[in-house]
């Protein structure tokens, strides 16, 4: 009889792996979407995070891979901002722009970098750091305490968040930006700055989301990797109720969802495997449709 306890570590270990970018990304767009800005650009900003952190990896190492994706990120963010902001144009037309823009860019790219045959396997990646002690308890140790580093960061940027969001002056004028942005402004709140800085920070956490996808899971780069995950962290935010507590829980629902269908494959059921495959996906729908009514997004959501 197989013993329960490596199931269900090993389990538990990659549904935070599988969580890890998703919750980074969901994070910059709460942040960003407090503010009253709605980002559709996070799947291209991810994309784009993930091709700048195989060229960085690839030329010196992970941590320069990480640095470019960052970088990267808050590039396009940045464009982003210049339009929906700056020239207040349609924000949903302009980040669906940016993410169909950056498919074809990382594409192109990609193939005059390294051909059609790839970076492969061969790509550095970022070692798990194990938490002396924390890592050594049964289960959950592993899971949570021997992982890579930006595992570690998205779990100290969501009560650093918190306490920008709901303890600081900086929080308050950011959430009356995306409340009220006209009363904001009546009472001296910089409000296209303050939005402007909200994108380029979601922006940063979605580059560094693509680069942890890239240099902490799969090891190496394929055009348009990211499969839908930067519309998914848009719905987490939804369902965290666009509180870092929330997004924290269903990030790890999604993550978790999608590890069991590791689970169920291993099992050697006779279903076809696309199913499992959809499953995180039919879940998080599930999940939308029953938030739908009880929740309320910031009252200047997507508004110029």
């Amino acid at each position: 009889m197989t013993d329960p306890v490596p199931v269900v570590g090993g389990f538990l270990a990659a549904a935070v792996r599988v969580t890890t970018p998703l919750l980074l990304a969901a994070i910059g767009e709460t942040v960003a979407e407090r503010a009253g800005v709605i980002n559709l650009g996070l799947e291209g900003m991810m994309l784009a995070g993930a091709l700048a952190a195989t060229l960085g990896a690839s030329a010196a190492g992970p941590w320069s891979g990480i640095a470019l994706g960052v970088l990267a990120g808050m590039l396009l963010a940045a464009v982003f901002a210049a339009v929906s902001i700056v020239a207040r144009a349609d924000q949903i037309i302009a980040g669906t722009a940016i993410t169909l823009g950056a498919v074809g860019l990382t594409g192109t790219i990609y193939r005059e970098a390294y051909g059609t045959g790839g970076a492969g396997l061969t790509l550095p990646t970022l070692s798990p750091i194990a938490i002396p002690e924390l890592s050594r308890i049964p289960v959950i140790g592993p899971a949570l305490f021997a992982q890579p580093a930006p595992t570690y960061v998205a779990l100290l940027a969501l009560p650093a968040v918190w306490w920008v969001l709901f303890r600081t002056r900086l929080g308050l004028a950011l959430r009356a930006t995306g409340e009220a942005a006209e009363m904001a402004r009546a009472a001296g709140v910089r409000t296209r700055l303050l939005r402007t800085g909200a994108t380029l920070t979601g922006g940063a956490f979605a580059g560094l989301a693509g680069a942890t996808l890239v240099l902490a899971q799969v090891g190496t780069f394929a055009e348009n990797m990211t499969a839908g995950r930067g519309y998914v962290a848009i719905a987490i935010v939804v369902l965290g109720r666009w509180h870092p507590a929330g997004v924290a829980i269903a990030a790890l629902l999604f993550g978790a969802a999608t590890a069991l269908q590791y689970v169920f494959q291993a099992l050697g059921l006779a279903v076809p495997y696309q199913l499992f495959l959809m499953l995180p996906y039919v879940l998080t729908l599930l999940a939308l449709a029953g938030a739908v009514g009880r929740v309320r997004a910031p009252a200047d959501l997507g508004r110029p």
